[in-house]
């Protein structure tokens, strides 16, 4: 599978579709059994607070991987990401209510690089109107 988008067809500028990603205690409870990360922190209330967090919070790498979805959904292939990283900049605390939390993405191509085909996508990633995700940025090899 290769990029549906093409290279020609984006511009610096170009923004891709907003997200919005909710984020329940039980997300939680499956992507630790999924990663093996059951650090209480992501599942226990009193420990979170204990340790000085709000209370419970999402995994680092599962808010990473919301942020990316964004991304590997614009492109249509999630092998056309070359490059992908962030700087964790405040957690995402999930509330032990029906509704949780949410995480928001927007992402713009901010460098187009010719010789390459690449572009840059800069993402910005929130939740509760705070950002939690720095220097946001993935890499997309296009057709």
């Amino acid at each position: 599978m290769t990029a549906r988008i093409s290279y020609d067809e984006v511009e610096v500028g170009t923004e891709l579709p907003v997200r919005s990603f909710p984020v329940t205690r039980a997300d939680l409870v499956r992507y630790a059994g999924a990663s093996g990360d059951f650090n209480p922190i992501h599942w226990n209330e009193k420990f979170a607070k204990e340790v000085g967090l709000p209370g419970v919070i999402a995994h680092g790498m599962f808010t990473m991987a919301e942020a990316a979805r964004v991304v590997t959904d614009w492109a249509g292939d999630p092998g056309a990401v070359a490059e992908y990283g962030v700087r964790f900049t405040r957690p995402v605390v999930v509330p032990n209510d029906d509704e949780g939390a949410v995480i928001e993405v927007s992402g713009k191509v901010a460098v187009k690089d010719d010789e390459n085909r690449t572009v840059r996508v800069d993402l910005l990633v929130k939740s509760g109107g705070q950002k939690v995700l720095g220097m946001s940025r993935a890499v997309v090899r296009l057709a």
